[in-house]
């Protein structure tokens, strides 16, 4: 039992997270009651924090590599638990903004260690129901978000919903510091850190720019901020090209050589262009059928159930089978599910959350096992950075497609069509991963 301490603890942090990546949604009346703010406005209370995750998991992912992976989720315990209790405590919107732009950096901080952590501390079929545990529990977290805040909002009122991680917070930060050694890593196994490893500024630097452009962009509409991402990503691969492999890059560009790394990224990232569908199917179900946040979370059950049961064995019986059957799999299972949702919702939800189920770890796995174990955090932090984008551009995409004559269905057959596309690509293209260390 104590050998799974470290899956609990950072399963607990990684559920904490998500679910405040949804929760607030269905707050926003309340926040807009309580705070005298327009709507428009609170919009950003969910914005901003999904636009410092994307601007900030490379970087965390780095400074993981260098600090270590348990020092870095610890603090971006603490300084969610700090952002928390500012958004709780917000006495108007421009506060509650800040702080959940706060709670974003710490946010980021537990994206790309968590993973990272359950990689590290298991091996062999430990490992696999490890990763199947650890998916299961972001997948579910995902699906109760909304439901969650409902409840909460309901209850106590919206600042529930952040008072509520503080308790989470606490006992998690006890329980990492008990059960998770701190890992640092140099390029060839020194420890780095004190020992003299360096960030990469101009990095950080470009690569916020792009991002947080390209998620501005896709948020808000405004066109001209592509212009703005794309100049930030040339200048973000001029700088790591110029640092190269040795001088500690934010993002070592000579992984995208390894077809399984770089495959796996496309497949993360249009993998989450397809699952954004659920989006649609939950503001279906409030707004189209007249269910409440509680209730139209109930009607998503079947799709949590299924992504649940699906990772915590898929994780343990499918370790060591090639990750071009089980990322393909996954992926073509999940777009069968999302084109079955326009027949019939509840029988989509259950194969889409089968192929959520197989797809997530399966790609975990896969993006660990194709770099080398010093970049075990920087691989976490580009593949959490890409699913990130790809959600977001996937809400964008498809919201363009809801809004069309072809509204729900259209979203649904949309989203089906990427997924079978991408599980086609995973099995054409993914070998199996080298090992670590070989480039």
């Amino acid at each position: 039992m104590r050998k799974w301490l470290p899956l609990a603890a950072a399963c607990l942090g990684s559920f904490m997270f998500l679910v405040d990546t949804t929760v607030v949604t269905v707050a926003l009346p309340g926040m807009a009651r309580d705070l005298p703010a327009s709507l428009e406005s609170l919009q950003w209370v969910a914005n901003v924090y999904t636009l410092v995750l994307a601007v900030l998991m490379l970087t965390a992912g780095s400074i993981a590599d260098i600090y270590g992976h348990r020092d870095t989720y610890v603090g971006g315990l603490i300084a969610f638990g700090a952002a928390s209790l500012l958004c709780g405590l917000a006495p108007d919107a421009a506060t509650l903004i800040a702080a959940r732009a706060l709670q974003g950096i710490g946010g980021a901080a537990l994206a790309v260690t968590t993973f990272a952590l359950v990689a590290g501390s298991y091996d062999g079929k430990d490992r696999g129901t490890a990763m199947g545990v650890f998916f299961a529990v972001t997948g579910l977290a995902a699906a109760v978000g909304p439901m969650l805040g409902g409840v909460l909002t309901a209850g106590f009122g919206w600042r529930a919903i952040f008072f509520v991680n503080l308790p989470i917070v606490a006992f998690t930060v006890v329980l990492a510091l008990r059960s998770l050694t701190n890992v640092r890593r140099g390029q060839s196994g020194a420890r780095l850190g004190k020992d003299g490893a360096r960030l990469d500024p101009f990095g950080m630097i470009t690569f916020a720019v792009a991002a947080g452009a390209l998620t501005y962009a896709l948020t808000a509409g405004e066109r001209g901020w592509y212009f703005v991402a794309a100049a930030g990503l040339v200048a973000f691969v001029a700088v790591e090209r110029r640092r190269g492999g040795g001088g500690g890059p934010l993002l070592d560009l000579r992984l995208f050589a390894r077809p399984a790394f770089s495959t796996v990224m496309l497949c993360a990232m249009a993998g989450s262009v397809s699952f954004a569908c659920l989006v649609y199917t939950s503001i279906h179900l409030q707004s189209g059928e007249g269910l409440g946040p509680v209730r139209a979370g109930l009607a998503m059950t079947p799709l949590a159930l299924a992504s649940f049961l699906t990772s915590t064995v898929a994780g343990r019986f499918l370790h060591g089978a090639s990750p071009r059957f089980t990322v393909g799999i996954g992926l073509l299972a999940g777009g069968l599910g999302c084109a079955l949702q326009a027949w019939s919702l509840t029988p989509g939800l259950v194969v889409t959350g089968i192929g959520v189920g197989i797809a997530g770890p399966s790609m975990g796995a896969a993006v660990m096992a194709s770099a080398p174990k010093e970049r075990g955090g920087m691989a976490a932090g580009a593949m959490t950075t890409f699913r990130q984008l790809g959600q977001t551009l996937g809400v964008a995409v498809l919201g363009v497609v809801y809004q069309s004559e072809s509204g729900l269905d259209g979203v649904y057959l949309t989203a089906g069509a990427i997924g079978l596309v991408t599980g086609g690509l995973a099995v054409a293209v993914i070998r199996r991963a080298p090992a670590p260390g070989v480039a």
